[in-house]
């Protein structure tokens, strides 16, 4: 079903990169982990990922910028990158804005606390 495809899980919470990676694992996916996201970055150029799941809010570098290089770098463009975001209640009081997910291109965006069903199948949607 998921062939073997590699997900890249980016989340500055080690818990969360854990859940998701197991839910991922347990439908036969590959996981890669990176907790920041210049360690994203790092894991992208070793292993290039098919899909990845990518926290906004994470110290050294966001998800925004993340998704912002990624998309314009013709190399990685086509890789599928699903943002998890907590910012929406949040945006008030931290630097990131609605302005900054409405020009971010990821493909989709998943509120958090996460749920891992709908998580799921948006995974195999863009991996099917």
């Amino acid at each position: 079903m998921s062939d073997n495809k590699l997900v890249l899980v980016v989340d500055d919470d080690p818990d969360l990169v854990e859940a998701v990676s197991m839910k991922l694992e347990a439908e036969k996916y590959r996981v890669a982990k990176a907790y920041d996201g210049n360690e994203a970055w790092t894991r992208i150029k070793e292993e290039r990922p098919d899909l990845i799941i990518l926290d906004v809010m994470m110290p050294e570098k966001n998800g925004y910028m993340v998704c912002d290089e990624l998309k314009k770098d013709p190399k990685y463009k086509d890789i599928t990158v699903i943002l998890l975001t907590a910012v929406g209640e949040a945006v008030p009081s931290t630097q990131y804005t609605h302005m900054d997910g409405k020009t971010a291109l990821a493909e989709e965006f998943i509120p958090k606390p996460i749920d891992m069903d709908e998580l799921m199948e948006i995974v195999r949607d863009y991996t099917g």
